[in-house]
């Protein structure tokens, strides 16, 4: 079997899916307390780095998506598929998981 070698830039996401580089978490709490890996939560932060073509509609259309490479967007605490590409760490998500685009 040979190995593949994954990156951002082979990484293509279909449909209406986005690939999204999570954002650090937090080291340490609003009162200054450090936190230890376990105790950090998810970050629901991240910027968009891949996007899909769309969603295909019934009648065979494609519905664009909305938000762009480059956005910084909130999305729902549970969502996606956790991918890490190289040292960074990915999450690939649907765009009606997207919350909010951060400006």
């Amino acid at each position: 079997m040979a190995a593949i070698s994954l990156n951002v830039s082979t990484v293509k996401p279909l449909g209406d899916r986005i690939l999204v580089q999570v954002s650090d978490a937090e080291e340490k709490t609003a009162g200054g307390i450090l936190l230890p890996d376990t105790a950090k939560e998810k970050p629901q932060v991240g910027e968009v780095v891949q996007v899909g073509p769309g969603k295909r509609n019934d009648d065979g259309s494609v519905q664009t998506i909305e938000v762009k490479i480059g956005d910084k967007v909130l999305y729902s605490k549970y969502a996606g598929t956790d991918i890490k590409l190289g040292t960074d760490d990915y999450v690939l998500l649907r765009e009606s998981d997207v919350l909010a685009t951060l400006i």
